[in-house]
């Protein structure tokens, strides 16, 4: 859990400052849980400067609670939480003058998202709050006040989470677990997950990842993990000391998410999936009267493909369709063999390319519009899909054919600037795999958006 906050204060001399106003968020990686919103009577005067800066007057605070009237409730709603804070030091070092004026230490570990996006986010020329949100197209209501500059904050450390490909912030947490001694059984990590889409995580008593996997349900894929009687599943219920997600809302990005983290952290139980999961391709031949034959073979890295599939079979049905929808001869992609004509022709549905009827010419036109319809290169388009609440929704770029990676965006935030999403995405690698995972996709799934740009 995180304790995400933000305090105003009097302003005045050093350790001598009061809070005029607290804001806490409890989040638990995901989602707020709890919140604490107060303003505080620090019993001394507030400075002009900061008067005019929070719009918070002495007046205001006359009958506001004292902090002692609101510690227990600040050290009940932070119990087993990091501090995350917008320059951390300055909340946190506040936050304990206050409680050792009381005669209580406080003491929590911190993380300062100022230094988790000069790290996250290297290319913003300014880390402030206020710039950085208005930069990354992060809404925000209520500057300079403690609830809505520690609501941008959520949403900021949400976004760095993201950017965190090497985990390193889940990793630091899942040390304090295991610092705590928590090993939580395995039916008490499912009834933690949720029944959404995304990737999940598999980490052993160390911290390390040791399994990656995506799922439309987390919770029941996990289950299954946890039930199962395979070799793996079993070393997998052996290990496991805890699970974290994240949910993607998209299936697409949950499956780019997944392919790519698995190339990165290398679990051990994900070995069969480290290689080409792609194993049969669609490729372009000229046969020897000059028509294009798709010829669906094995995959093979030195020639370029139309296309990829994980199975002959998946490849087989994509092909019946692309065959039907552009008028092809079954004959000449490789659907039926016949040394006369096909059995459409038979039956009137193909035009005769099989034995010469049409021309090398007319037929060919029809295979290259397939083609150019399938193929990435040079294509500049956004995939707009589910995001992971209502309100939400995805975007995955692709910009001369290649992947960039994948964002997430309110809907009263609409994307209109190719620019606004550069400064969001979650930058991805760009390879074979990832081509095919988006052709696929594309394929199947119509719930999709695209916008050509």
């Amino acid at each position: 859990m995180y304790a995400i906050l933000d305090i105003e204060t009097t302003g005045g001399a050093f350790n001598e400052e009061g809070i005029t106003e607290i804001a806490i968020y409890k989040y638990d990686g995901h989602e707020i849980v709890d919140q604490f919103i107060s303003l505080v009577n620090p019993e001394i005067p507030i400075q002009p400067f900061v008067v005019k800066l929070t719009g918070i007057n002495n007046s205001m605070l006359v009958s506001a609670p004292k902090f002692y009237e609101i510690a227990k409730r600040i050290i009940e709603i932070t119990d087993d939480c990091v501090i995350v804070a917008h320059n951390a030091d300055f909340d946190y070092r506040i936050l304990r003058t206050e409680f050792r004026r009381l005669g209580y230490d406080f003491t929590m570990k911190t993380l300062c998202t100022v230094e988790l996006s000069k790290k996250l986010l290297p290319e913003q020329p300014s880390h402030s709050l206020g710039k950085l949100v208005r930069a990354l197209g992060i809404p925000m209501a209520d500057r300079h006040r403690a609830s809505g500059d520690a609501l941008a904050t959520v949403k900021l450390f949400q976004m760095l989470l993201e950017k965190d490909v090497d985990k390193e912030i889940v990793k630091d947490f899942i040390k304090l677990k295991i610092e705590k001694g928590i090993a939580p059984k395995l039916l008490d990590i499912i009834n933690s997950l949720p029944t959404k889409t995304g990737v999940y995580y598999i980490h052993n008593e160390k911290g390390d990842l040791i399994y990656i996997g995506k799922s439309k349900n987390i919770k029941k894929r996990i289950n299954q993990h946890f039930t199962g009687i395979t070799t793996s599943a079993k070393k997998i219920q052996a290990e496991v000391f805890t699970v974290t997600y994240e949910e993607t809302g998209s299936e697409l990005v949950a499956l780019l998410k997944e392919s790519q983290e698995i190339k990165i952290h290398k679990p051990r139980y994900n070995r069969a999936q480290r290689k080409n999961i792609f194993q049969w391709a669609l490729y372009p031949e000229m046969d020897k009267n000059g028509y294009l034959n798709l010829k669906l073979l094995k995959a093979d890295g030195r020639k370029k493909e139309i296309t990829s599939f994980t199975t002959l079979n998946e490849g087989k049905n994509v092909l019946f369709k692309i065959t039907e929808k552009y008028k092809l001869c079954q004959k000449l992609t490789g659907l039926y063999e016949s040394k006369a004509a096909c059995f459409q022709y038979k039956i009137k549905e193909c035009d005769g390319a099989c034995i010469g009827e049409i021309t090398p010419q007319e037929y060919n036109a029809r295979v290259k519009d397939f083609i150019t319809n399938s193929e990435f290169e040079s294509q500049n388009m956004v995939i707009i899909d589910r995001g992971r609440k209502v309100s939400e929704r995805s975007a995955v770029l692709i910009e001369n054919g290649i992947y960039k990676g994948y964002a997430f965006y309110d809907l009263n935030y609409q994307i209109n600037k190719i620019d606004i999403l550069k400064n969001i995405l979650i930058p991805m690698q760009n390879n074979r795999d990832t081509k095919n995972i988006i052709q696929g996709y594309l394929r199947r799934d119509k719930s999709h958006k695209i916008i050509k740009f």
